[in-house]
């Protein structure tokens, strides 16, 4: 078998992905369990759409052999996500078989249990994550919204977000507005700065749907600074901290005026940040019965 050799510069083993989909699952799973030891973007190596387990073993043999070859040990870590009752069976025998290979069964249990509890049986469909239904639509067109309405283009539209995120420069307004709108949920960020007039369409918006993001301004400092790098005397304004106390008031008192619930950003992933922001949109607009993320 060909395939395409990635060096691993993380101090994490390589994660193997198989899958009878494209392995996205997997791969989310596999990242999100790598930042858990401070890797953000670990080595991946990935089998997608298998159909048969003769390519599952000769993936895992030539790997397994790679490794003994640029490492010493033949020992491979292995995810895979497979629906297929018949082939997930004989990977997990062959694995079972092989000392040397450490497998892990990312759907079986989650299948089962909904099964168990559903009295419904799975269907056995690869990529039913992906099928391309009324909620991938609309994905999609929120998707496309949120990039037309970043970084405050496009004002006259703001009434038809679901959420306005508000904020100052640097403030993770553009990663969450992205993050959102890959959950379904059209979304518009407006940037604040104390020498320039928001949109007036801002004072139209629902406040249920305005969320402010706020930080502290030590934590500001650092990121713009960072941003600026060697250009910093050049606009050291932007970075000093008289100048972003003054931005974060100004834009407090903004968000105060207009509503807005207000939510911290400081030492949050984007994740938690737009977590935070759904809980309380979601309990202001509960979604109509029969839509289903």
């Amino acid at each position: 078998m060909d395939f395409v050799v990635h060096t691993n510069l993380t101090p994490l083993p390589t994660i193997h992905v198989v899958s009878d989909s494209v392995g996205l699952t997997a791969q989310s799973l596999a990242r999100a369990a790598a930042a858990q030891f401070g890797v953000t973007n670990p080595c991946i190596e990935v089998l997608p759409k298998v159909r048969k387990f003769d390519e599952v073993k000769r993936f895992l043999e030539d790997h397994m052999q790679l490794h003994r070859e640029l490492k010493g040990s033949p020992r491979i870590l292995v995810c895979y996500t497979i629906v297929d009752k018949e082939l997930r069976t004989r990977l997990a025998e062959f694995a079972a078989s092989e000392p040397d290979i450490i497998a892990i069964d990312l759907m079986t249990q989650v299948i089962d249990a909904i099964s168990d509890l559903s009295g419904l049986e799975p269907s056995s469909k690869p990529g039913g994550l992906h099928v391309a239904d009324q909620n991938y639509f609309r994905r999609i067109e929120a998707i496309e919204f949120t990039i037309a309405h970043d970084d405050g283009r496009n004002p006259q539209d703001l009434t038809q977000a679901d959420i306005v995120l508000l904020g100052v420069s640097r403030s993770s307004k553009t990663p969450t507005s992205i993050y959102l709108s890959q959950q379904g949920y059209k979304v518009a960020n407006v940037p604040l700065d104390p020498h320039t007039e928001p949109p007036r369409e801002i004072y139209d918006v629902d406040p249920t749907h305005l969320f402010g993001l706020m930080t502290t301004p030590e934590v500001l400092v650092g990121i713009r600074a960072r941003r600026l790098g060697n250009a910093v005397g050049v606009a050291s304004s932007y970075a000093d901290p008289t100048y972003v106390y003054e931005d974060l008031e100004s834009a407090r008192a903004l968000m105060r005026r207009l509503g807005a619930i207000v939510v911290h950003t400081e030492n949050r992933a984007v994740e938690e940040t737009a977590q935070e922001i759904l809980r309380y949109y979601e309990r202001l607009h509960p979604a109509p019965t029969g839509i289903v993320d």
